[in-house]
């Protein structure tokens, strides 16, 4: 009996810390490579660490380290997930350059219109279309923004002809491609340098989404922001992810894997573009306001004039997907086909 007694009473205490292991916080270090007071981190990383902490009873916990604190690049930062140094990053995937061809669909030009419908376009199509592209990574979200435009010191374009030989800082391959060949110079350069060389002429003006000048102060320097004709894509795009280590996840007890699927998808991909970068447009617009910014937008004669001289980037990109095994021109039909269908709910 004594002997059955102390099995009994072990078998209590290997369950009572069995129950203080499952109760204990998980902290997810969270990677990007933007400011603290970001756009990002504020209205995208924060929210949804607060939204899991809560819904786990604060069994997850994130610890976010901002402006590439753990060290990288954001081209690294896709492996630093796989590779398991951190839990998740907040980056853009294209530019680890070469290996996010498919995923290169959503930043060609004239594809999405807003945010919230072209994010759930994006992540239908990754899962469905390019889950080879993320392998080693687990997507709890993607999301594009609300498209670039051009912004700039005080150089004002009306027609393809005002671009010619402007020098004008791109942040992808595409957007480099898409200013080229509207007859600009694209210059590439990291996001916040942007401001003092357009201050000292280096560059004439940069394409940015609204979201991407509050952050660095663009709007103190950029006079003159052109954009296209309402209800129209804009002229590039940039694609986001949202991943996570997958043995990370796998680690978790199923309440708290349950709480992450909660917030992952489809939704929180819609969710990301909506409050990250819809909803926050005007109040972007209101600070280039409060600095004199006038606004300009290009016809729709010129739009199309545009969108025919950029047409030879679709045609690169299919082929750069073919060369790969990809048939790229089934895959731009469907991205067609899913921003069509979101932009239509």
């Amino acid at each position: 009996m004594k002997k059955i007694a102390k099995m009994l009473v072990a078998a209590g205490l290997l369950s009572m810390t069995g129950a203080a292991l499952a109760d204990k916080p998980v902290t997810l270090r969270v990677h990007h490579f933007l400011a603290a007071n970001s756009n990002a981190q504020e209205n995208i990383i924060e929210p949804w660490c607060n939204k899991i902490q809560e819904e786990s009873q604060n069994r997850l916990q994130c610890q976010i380290y901002p402006a590439a604190q753990l060290g990288g690049t954001p081209a690294q930062f896709f492996d630093q997930a796989r590779d398991g140094l951190v839990d998740i990053v907040w980056t853009i995937p294209t530019y680890a350059s070469g290996r996010f061809t498919k995923t290169e669909a959503f930043e060609l030009p004239w594809i999405t219109q807003d945010a919230e419908s072209g994010s759930k376009a994006f992540w239908e199509y990754v899962t469905e279309h390019a889950t080879d592209e993320y392998k080693g990574v687990k997507p709890l979200f993607v999301h594009v923004h609300d498209g670039t435009l051009f912004h700039l010191k005080d150089k004002e374009i009306q027609t393809m002809e005002d671009l010619k030989g402007l020098k004008i800082r791109v942040p992808t391959r595409i957007n480099s491609r898409v200013v080229e060949l509207l007859g600009a110079v694209p210059v590439q350069m990291p996001h916040p340098q942007i401001p003092e060389s357009l201050a000292k002429g280096v560059i004439d003006g940069a394409t940015s989404p609204w979201e991407g000048t509050l952050a660095v102060k663009l709007n103190e320097v950029a006079k003159l922001h052109v954009d296209v004709p309402e209800g129209k894509g804009r002229l590039s795009n940039t694609t986001f992810l949202f991943g996570m280590n997958p043995q990370k996840y796998e680690s978790l007890p199923a309440d708290l894997k349950a709480v992450i699927d909660a917030n992952s998808g489809l939704e929180m991909s819609g969710w990301a573009g909506r409050e990250g970068f819809d909803n926050q447009r005007e109040r972007f617009m209101d600070d280039a306001r409060q600095y004199d910014g006038q606004f300009t937008t290009i016809s729709p004669e010129e739009y199309e004039r545009w969108v025919q001289v950029t047409e030879p980037i679709v045609g690169e990109w299919i082929k750069d997907v073919n060369a790969k095994g990809g048939n790229g021109e089934e895959l731009y039909q469907k991205v067609i086909e899913l921003t069509n269908k979101y932009q239509a709910q």
